[in-house]
């Protein structure tokens, strides 16, 4: 069983219970579907009886008395049911549309109120399987199926009715052959169940190996590992295939089955009604009638088995979309937070107060949700309004823990931190974010203009405000070249540099004017005369605010009130730069280290 099975919460009457809240909510839409189903069928089932009537009347007879009336009126059911059927079939196109959009945007939304924790633990190829995937099956079988297995039960049930009218033997005839059609129906629909989320599981790590070959291009070339991930992608390839063929053979046998059980009904009625019709019990108009409708009945037998067999398979992605939409955040606000701030849809702003700036780490330990061990453990730090905290160590060495605990992106497992004077658990989630500003090593641009990513920090920011955050950050010469505030940038901004991007998201940043300022190594990827004409913007830019800094050029915070050394999670020095220099610690050989490469660049440069 893989994490995924899991993981999967177990559903009965194949979820179809998980959905019908988004059905609802169109349910007038619905309903037109399904009274669309009788007129339809009442129509499909009598034109049968006309057949009959043409047979004992005119072609027996000999005659065309009365013909033109009964082809106005064969011609009028036709087209009336066209009429309805064209009603139907654009409404079932809807409510597909609908409940794509409906689905993929609570999905979303969802999405958008999960810990970063999730992130770490769950691929993309996953979750992308689900939003698209999972949700497009979904709403086909849901619009289309449910239609077509009404309106084909109905037909049954209508047709049976006329056929015990007409001859009552002959249809129990018919009908003793439908217990046999129901444990078959049940062993395939287990079997069917177990290879659709085999296929299902696979299709995840054929999308994430996707993506992954997608956005990893550069290093996949710079590696020549092209036949690697070929190997790993045509081995995904390959056991989707297996697992699909061996799903479709099921379900090829289990339509074979069905198709020879209700044909055998099919040559059940020629044999015994040909023989009474031969004995003059039964007129011809009749037994072809019989025919028909027996026909009729073997094809919508067929197409409700499909429907089944269809139902199966998406009781596999809505086990997979309930199991993402039922996923709860690690880190959520208390109901009585939510009454008074609002949620991420939902905001209040009104009762946000303003933030001064001070954080407190008050005893507290720490684990992440997927790790064993403690990365903090009964820490504390009282960080005052205006105080530079930096936080150093090597790569690896857990220094994004603090500012990840700041920002609530985690909560302590044990004690808690402090945003001026109270439990940061006490007030949202929303209103902390919107008093931080976070430039991360990696910068993440949105699709769109430089002037809508700039707005995603000050929404009702002028145009004067916007060219003096740029300003600020020497960022002029990014505009200039892009030709403009309105001009595109691309998909996560691929049309820029790292360094321009990060020029950017410093600019977008200031234009928030956070309370809390938090930079990540936000100066890693920049050159080192750009790095120069940002780090003159950041010092004053950090003046009357907090600012956590993780940083590795050390030369960069110098004048920080307080440094955190840390190694392997802990904390393990603390002081000023020079405090820290005195004490000729790690802090001391790491910075002297960096003095003596810096040199050795400079010399050679």
């Amino acid at each position: 069983m893989t994490e995924e099975s899991k993981t999967s919460p177990k559903i009965r009457f194949f979820g179809i219970g998980k959905i019908l809240p988004f059905v609802a909510v169109h349910k007038k839409l619905y309903l037109t579907i399904i009274l669309s189903v009788l007129p339809v069928m009442a129509i499909n089932t009598v034109l049968p009886l006309f057949q009959k009537y043409a047979i004992d009347n005119f072609i027996a007879n000999r005659t065309l008395d009365g013909f033109a009336v009964f082809i106005t009126l064969y011609a009028s059911l036709i087209v009336l049911s066209c009429a309805v059927d064209f009603v139907s079939s654009y409404s079932c196109s809807k409510l597909e549309m609908y409940l794509l959009r409906d689905m993929r945007r609570s999905a979303f939304n969802h999405l958008q109120t999960l810990s970063v924790s999730y992130y770490n633990v769950t691929g993309v190829g996953k979750i992308h399987a689900r939003v698209m995937s999972d949700t497009g099956s979904i709403g086909s079988v849901i619009a289309w199926d449910s239609y077509g297995a009404a309106s084909n039960l109905l037909y049954v049930v209508m047709s049976l009715a006329i056929m015990f009218s007409l001859d009552a033997i002959l249809t129990l005839c018919v009908l003793a052959l439908v217990p046999v059609i129901v444990p078959v129906m049940i062993y395939f629909h287990k079997i069917q169940t177990k290879y659709n989320r085999k296929v299902r599981e696979t299709n995840s790590l054929i999308t994430g190996g996707f993506n992954e070959g997608i956005t990893g291009v550069e290093t996949t070339k710079t590696l020549v590992v092209e036949d690697k991930l070929d190997e790993s992608f045509f081995k995904n390839t390959k056991e989707m295939k297996r697992q699909s063929v061996k799903l479709g053979h099921h379900r090829s046998t289990f339509m074979a089955i069905t198709s020879f059980i209700v044909s055998a009904a099919v040559a059940i009625v020629l044999w015994y009604g040909g023989v009474i019709t031969v004995k003059g019990v039964m007129v011809i108009g009749t037994l072809s009638v019989f025919m028909t409708y027996a026909q009729g009945i073997v094809e919508s037998v067929q197409f409700v088995a499909e429907a089944m067999s269809d139902l199966v398979t998406i009781k596999v992605n809505i086990e997979r979309y309930s199991a993402l939409m039922e996923t709860q955040t690690d880190v959520r606000d208390a109901p009585e937070v939510i009454e008074k701030y609002g949620d991420s849809f939902n905001e209040k702003r009104e009762n946000w107060e303003p933030l001064s700036g001070e954080v407190e780490f008050k005893d507290v330990t720490f684990r992440y949700p997927d790790g064993d061990e403690n990365v903090l453990e009964h820490f504390n730090l009282k960080v005052g309004r205006g105080t530079t905290v930096a936080i150093v160590g090597e790569t690896g060495a857990g220094k994004s823990t603090l500012v990840n605990l700041v920002c609530r992106f985690f909560d302590p497992t044990e004690g808690a931190v402090l945003i001026d004077g109270r439990d940061a658990r006490e007030r949202s989630v929303q209103w902390l974010h919107s008093n931080i500003g976070y430039v991360l090593q990696v910068p993440h641009l949105f699709s769109g203009t430089v002037r809508e990513n700039l707005l995603y920090g000050k929404p009702d920011a002028t145009q004067e405000e916007m060219e003096e955050a740029v300003k600020s950050v020497n960022a002029e010469r990014v505009i200039e070249r892009l030709g403009g505030y309105d001009a595109q940038i691309g998909e996560g901004g691929n049309t820029l540099s790292t360094g321009e991007k990060q020029l950017l998201s410093f600019a977008r940043a200031i234009l928030a004017d956070p309370a809390i300022f938090i930079l990540d190594e936000a100066t890693s990827s920049v050159d080192t005369i750009t790095e120069n004409l940002i780090q003159q913007a950041i010092d004053k830019l950090m003046q009357g605010r907090t600012n956590f800094v993780i940083a590795h050029r050390l030369s960069t915070i110098r004048n920080a009130d307080i440094i955190l050394e840390v190694h392997d999670g802990k904390i393990i020095e603390r002081g000023t730069h020079d405090e820290l220099i005195k004490q000729r610690g790690t802090y001391f050989d790491l910075y002297l280290k960096q003095f003596r490469e810096e040199n050795v660049r400079q010399s050679v440069s």
